[in-house]
């Protein structure tokens, strides 16, 4: 059985590039594993790539992409709706969520939930919400950011019902080997190259950003709205707001997507049995697509 590709790391290191050369190469799909992505009417800001809608399929030059573009901006997902979308179709996995590829490929935990608990925790603001769960699980604190509401409300809830941190149940620490699973490729470029990309990429989106955040304001959105939590956008509000200017938000941008990206690689070096690539250049589509047609059919 041929195994599935999965191109994954930190944000800005090309994977989208690599995905739709292969597939454009491999004659198949993509299936975006993108926590933002998701969103309708964010596109810039989430680097989601350019496609348009045709006959119920988000197509990118001609090749279907799963998983982009279907969810309203004040709608949820989480990791089991990612696993059952996901098994529906086949596809080249490309993303930078670490969680929803570890969910899909290893399963998810089966830990228990409790409506009360969660409703309780909905009332907190996110600075209480990580403040409680640096606390009681700081592990879990370090790779959730603040502004992943869900989750960290999740990892609290988990800890109050069952007084354990939910970093040691989910046994996330030990290293999981892919290479009976998956095609891995992890692009990992070194930090200068990465954290330079990450410079011009910010400076060339922030003002479709700031539009994108706009629009979704002025059509009733409030600022708290799940999509607008996204990477970039509460500071693109703050500039529309006038409480920073535009030099101020993309600083501050450039260092939360730096501190994203190193929480990124903490998790994909956790895999084994992966192909690791420094240098996207040296790897080519068709290379990479000969080594996975000669190495595993």
């Amino acid at each position: 059985m041929t195994l599935p590709i999965v191109i994954a790391g930190p944000t800005a290191s090309g994977k989208t590039e690599l995905a739709l050369g292969l597939a454009s190469l491999l004659k198949t799909a993509v299936i975006s594993a993108d926590s933002r992505q998701v969103y309708k009417e964010l596109t810039i800001g989430t680097a989601k790539p350019g496609g348009f809608w045709q006959d119920g399929l988000y197509k990118v030059n001609g090749i279907p992409y799963y998983m982009v573009d279907f969810l309203d901006p004040d709608k949820t997902f989480n990791a089991g709706e990612f696993c059952k979308e996901a098994a529906k179709v086949k596809g080249i996995f490309c993303g930078g969520t670490g969680f929803y590829l570890d969910a899909f490929f290893f399963g998810l935990n089966e830990l228990p939930k409790d409506a009360n608990i969660r409703k309780e925790l909905s009332a907190l603001s996110k600075a209480e919400l990580h403040r409680r769960l640096k606390e009681v699980d700081p592990k879990s604190a370090a790779e959730i950011p603040e502004g992943n509401i869900q989750r960290v409300m999740r990892a609290l809830e988990i800890f109050l019902i069952t007084k354990k941190p939910a970093s040691v149940l989910r046994d996330k620490s030990k290293e999981r080997d892919f290479s009976k699973k998956a095609f891995f490729i992890y692009l990992n470029p070194d930090k200068e190259v990465l954290n330079k990309r990450i410079e011009e990429r910010t400076n060339k989106i922030f003002d479709g950003m700031a539009n994108e955040a706009e629009k979704l304001l002025k059509k009733g959105y409030v600022k708290e709205t799940a999509a607008l939590k996204s990477l970039g956008y509460p500071q693109a509000i703050e500039f529309l707001e006038g409480k920073i200017m535009r030099s101020q938000a993309i600083e501050k941008i450039i260092i939360l997507t730096r501190q994203y990206a190193k929480r990124q690689r903490t998790w994909f070096n956790r895999y084994k049995g992966v192909l690791e690539i420094k240098n996207p250049a040296d790897w080519p589509p068709d290379k990479i697509a000969q080594i996975y047609l000669n190495g595993i059919i």
